[in-house]
């Protein structure tokens, strides 16, 4: 599930909106996010109401409100409140979407700008009260990125695409252990294997592929093509030989170095075994005509 939404959404950040925010005490009335807002308390106290939940924050903290989110900003004090919207997840009509504004709560005519939750892109639940692994760090990409959004130009868009990705970054990495296990995909197995057919291939090398213990993707392996890697292997090198025997003039040693085989005597013994006939009796049986 979380695959199929990255594909259909990829991750490219998109600033939206961005300020310093220097105000003396202030409220923002009751609003629905489409986007997320990131916002670092440098001065001040603040009271925010996230979905009904009260949270207070002090200078050095972090917000994280996420979209569908049901939102109250207040400053108790002055403050200074750099913050940032943005888009995680591409959205080909991210241009046209907006900050909401005071009492715009039913989003249902702007859905279609509504961006995935990292729960629902990541698996990853992030609280409204942020604790990054670097504040400083963060702080400084954050302060970094507002001043930068707004110049013009194609290398510092780039940089400020980049400032977005680490920003993101520093988000989540605290909260990735709450990932869900999932299964590795194996897809990339099958050209692997093809590529790799003359070599001394193991099982011991697909698992290391694979970033999996040998018990761990022989398990995902047979749950996926129903037989065991290495008998998967001897299938596919049994199969390429036959097309060897059966559309080229090449030696019987050759075909056996190319299928990854230890030896002639070794290919032979296991083509016999899996087809009921010698490599040689294969090729007599049915050599293309064409090339006879």
């Amino acid at each position: 599930m979380l695959q199929e939404l990255l594909k259909s959404q990829p991750i490219v950040p998109y600033i939206r909106e961005s300020d310093f925010a220097v105000r003396k005490p202030w409220n923002y009335p009751e609003r629905r996010l489409l986007d997320y807002l990131l916002v670092y308390i440098q001065e001040g106290t603040c009271c925010f109401w996230v979905d009904h939940q009260k949270y207070l924050f002090y200078p050095g903290q972090f917000c994280l409100v996420q979209p569908g989110s049901l939102l109250t900003l207040e400053g108790l004090t002055s403050t200074i409140t750099p913050y940032v919207h943005f888009d995680i997840a591409y959205n080909p009509d991210r241009e046209d979407s907006f900050p909401t504004r005071p009492g715009q709560i039913d989003l249902s005519a702007y859905s279609h700008f509504m961006q995935p939750t990292m729960h629902e892109l990541f698996g990853i639940k992030v609280p409204v009260q942020l604790q990054p692994q670097n504040p400083t760090l963060l702080k400084q990409k954050l302060l970094q990125t507002i001043e930068l959004v707004h110049v013009p130009n194609p290398l510092t868009q780039l940089r400020t695409q980049q400032l977005m990705i680490d920003i993101s970054l520093s988000i989540l990495e605290p909260y990735q252990r709450d990932v869900p296990s999932l299964a590795p995909s194996l897809n990339w197995i099958t050209s692997y294997i093809s590529n790799h057919l003359s070599d001394p291939l193991s099982v011991q090398d697909m698992a290391n592929r694979a970033n999996l213990s040998v018990s761990r993707f022989s398990f995902l392996f047979k749950q996926r093509y129903g037989t065991s890697p290495h008998q998967y292997l001897l299938q596919m090198r049994i199969h390429h030989a036959k097309e060897l025997l059966t559309n080229t003039e090449l030696s019987l040693e050759s075909i056996s170095d190319y299928c990854g085989f230890a030896d002639l005597h070794h290919f032979s013994k296991i083509f016999k075994q899996r087809t009921g006939t010698t490599p040689g009796e294969h090729r007599k049986t049915t050599k293309n005509p064409s090339n006879r």
